[in-house]
């Protein structure tokens, strides 16, 4: 379980084949590895990810094919910055909203509007999970929890504060870059229980 609160930009320090599957290996910066153990879950860009090796300053993950298939991790290289969050301990503050590190699909950047100190990004969701973002309710995008401040039909958009852009890759976003997305497990739960 994780909260959205992304602790530290990664660096992909390589990407490796491994039957059929693929092994990254990720550098951290702030990120502290000390307790980290092989075993531990880590979200890299909002996707659950399980540590194999750990070093001082990197760790390494295996990647299924289903999860290349469902996210954006696929399209990733060395160099690129990852989102990360290690899992929520108990104790912890929850300082977002409870992540389940699933990916629902991927959604599209289509825009990105100066506002005030922040930036407006207004998003394309796949229509399946559109009926699950709802106006000031959470989701994740690339592993990050935000507020939603609109939706209308499959588009739904949200502010970026300077610290969101400053210490995330939200900063890097751009139209057409495609991003992971959860939506809020509420939302799912209330659904299933109503038998809609």
């Amino acid at each position: 379980m994780f909260t959205g609160i992304v602790q530290d930009v990664g660096v992909v320090r390589a990407v490796t084949a491994r039957g059929g599957d693929v092994e990254f290996v990720v550098a951290v910066a702030r990120l502290p590895l000390a307790a980290t153990r092989p075993g531990d879950s880590i979200a890299v860009n909002g996707v659950c990810l399980t540590a194999t090796r750990v070093g001082a300053d990197e760790f390494a993950a295996d990647v299924s094919r289903e999860t290349l298939a469902v996210t954006t991790l696929a399209s990733l290289a060395p160099g690129a910055r990852v989102n990360l969050e290690p899992a929520l301990r108990a104790g912890e503050s929850l300082g977002g909203h409870l992540v389940s590190g699933h990916v629902d699909g991927v959604a599209e950047v289509l825009s990105l509007t100066p506002d005030a100190r922040s930036v407006r990004v207004a998003f394309r969701v796949p229509s399946p999970l559109a009926r699950y973002v709802a106006r000031k309710g959470s989701v994740a995008v690339d592993g990050v929890s935000l507020t939603v401040n609109n939706v209308d039909g499959e588009v739904f958009e949200v502010n970026l504060v300077p610290h969101t852009q400053e210490v995330t890759i939200a900063g890097d976003w751009v139209p057409g870059r495609h991003v992971n997305l959860e939506v809020d497990q509420v939302a799912r739960y209330v659904e299933r229980l109503a038998g809609i």
